[in-house]
């Protein structure tokens, strides 16, 4: 895991390019997610700026414009550039080219520089031989014409978000709040990305391997949720939690909890567990000064073995490395 943070003194760079059509609400979620994102004494961790091909008037889906004040030499010196969608469809989202304005604005980027794309943006990191080869998403309406327009990108139309280290890909609005989550977080460990979820009341954390989008039937009167297990289980992490005792507090059969956790949560319990059992383990890791094996303890995983492979695998770094890395960068 690269830590990208700056030094206070120089906040990250975020770029932002939007074209005609462009969403209202994508804009914006980038811009206050980022904003948000502050050291513990208030100094601003990233600096966002919005660009377009040309600087002036940019029409948006809604029935007001923006005037963007600056163009694409904006995207030059950004550490990361984000995509958001339009609904004005161009070739990029016709015949998957890329119109010369927009490639030379690309042309711009530095290499290294994390690129990352909301929703239909995908199409443009694919027109621009970003995604080949690689894991991608983009918003489940459009995957039939991007994978018929991009065949060599490994699309996954059912995820909320792919991280590929340099390029990452989101599906609708709403994923792109997790994507930028996933990137404050990625840059500056879980609890400013908690702070930041915490001051536009969004939950702080869904995997991107989680369900886009969740097909929930209307309950029957006498149905429960999961939610009270869910609860239950955060606040008994520790203990080793089986499906039987998740089910039993809410009085249902494993097969029926099941079912209905995974059509609420999107996932099943066991993946939720792991999940959350790695949040609290990264949390303990950078707030307290635990011996590893006593996080390892607390976040459930029972033994120092098991977190730094579960670690390992939610975040390609051992449980030292993270704190390392995290300890103090607020």
């Amino acid at each position: 895991m690269k830590n990208r943070a700056r030094t206070t003194a120089e906040p990250h760079r975020v770029a932002v390019l939007v074209r005609d059509g462009v969403m209202p609400m994508e804009l914006g979620l980038v811009h206050q997610l980022f904003r948000n994102a502050c050291t513990s004494d208030g100094a601003p961790l990233y600096e966002v700026t919005t660009c377009a091909c040309a600087p002036g008037e940019v029409r948006t889906d809604a029935d007001f414009p923006i005037v963007v004040g600056h163009g694409p030499e904006a995207l030059a010196s950004a550490d990361t550039v984000v995509i958001p969608a339009t609904h004005a469809l161009d070739a990029t989202e016709i015949d998957g080219t890329l119109p010369q304005p927009l490639a030379d604005a690309l042309a711009r980027i530095r290499p290294g520089t994390r690129i990352a794309s909301i929703c239909t943006g995908a199409f443009v990191l694919a027109a621009a031989g970003l995604l080949d080869g690689r894991r991608a998403t983009t918003h489940w309406k459009s995957a039939a014409d991007f994978r018929r327009l991009f065949p060599t990108v490994r699309l996954e139309p059912d995820v909320l978000y792919t991280d590929e280290g340099d390029v990452l890909t989101s599906a609708g609005e709403a994923a792109g709040i997790d994507l930028c989550l996933h990137m404050i977080r990625s840059d500056h460990g879980a609890a400013i990305a908690n702070e930041v979820a915490r001051s536009v009341v969004v939950p702080p954390h869904r995997e991107g391997g989680q369900a886009q989008f969740i097909r929930t039937p209307v309950p029957e009167p006498e149905s429960s949720s999961t939610a009270c297990a869910r609860t239950w289980a955060l606040k008994n992490l520790h203990r080793q939690l089986s499906l039987r005792d998740l089910a039993g507090q809410e009085s249902m059969s494993t097969r029926t909890f099941t079912r209905r956790f995974r059509d609420e949560v999107g996932i099943s319990p066991g993946q939720w567990l792991i999940q959350q059992r790695v949040e609290r383990a990264r949390q303990l890791l950078e707030d307290t000064d635990l011996p590893v094996d006593r996080v390892a303890e607390e976040a459930g995983f029972g033994n120092t073995v098991s977190l730094r492979q579960h670690l390992q695998t939610a975040l390609g770094v051992t449980p030292t490395a993270y704190r390392s890395t995290f300890r103090g960068t607020s």
